[in-house]
C-alpha cells in the first residue's frame, strides 16, 4: 500500500524559495502568525493563507518578479499602502527584498484584516455576491 500523500507545507513553500524570496516570506509569516495567533496558516491553492474561522484572510505567493501579499479584504482598509487585486475587496503589495516591508504598515493591515472581513468563505454559495461580515 503506497504512503498517504501530505499535504505540502509553509515550510516546504519557504524552502522552495530563493534565499532572498525567503528572507521576505520569513518575516511575513513570523509577523501574520504573532498578529494573528488564532489564525489557521496552511497552503490554500499553492500558497501559504491564513483564515480565520475558514474565512481567508491573508496569504503571499511568488509571483514572476516579486513576492506578493495579499489581503483578501484589503480594498476596504483605512491604512494606505495596498494596491486593489482582482475583481472583489483582495489588496496587495509587492516586494522583492525584506528590507521593503514596512513593519508599522504590515501590523496596522493585520490589525484591521481581524475586523475588516468580507465573507469570501460563502462566496460559492451565495452565488459570487460578497457580504461584508459584522
Amino acid at each position: 500500500m503506497p504512503a498517504p500523500v501530505s499535504a505540502p507545507s509553509i515550510e516546504a513553500f519557504h524552502a522552495a524559495l530563493s534565499a532572498q524570496d525567503r528572507a521576505i516570506a520569513d518575516e511575513l509569516r513570523s509577523a501574520i502568525q504573532n498578529a494573528l495567533p488564532e489564525a489557521e496558516g496552511k497552503i490554500w491553492h499553492r500558497h501559504p493563507v491564513w483564515f480565520l474561522e475558514g474565512n481567508p484572510i491573508v496569504g503571499y505567493s511568488r509571483l514572476k518578479d516579486a513576492l506578493r501579499l495579499m489581503f483578501w479584504s484589503g480594498q476596504s482598509f483605512t491604512t494606505e499602502g495596498l494596491s486593489p487585486s482582482g475583481s472583489f475587496k483582495a489588496a496587495e503589495i509587492r516586494y522583492r527584498a525584506a528590507s521593503e516591508i514596512d513593519a508599522q504598515a504590515l501590523a496596522k493591515w493585520l490589525a484591521e484584516a481581524r475586523v475588516v472581513q468580507w465573507d469570501y468563505k460563502n462566496i460559492v454559495k451565495r452565488k459570487g455576491q460578497l457580504r461584508r461580515l459584522p
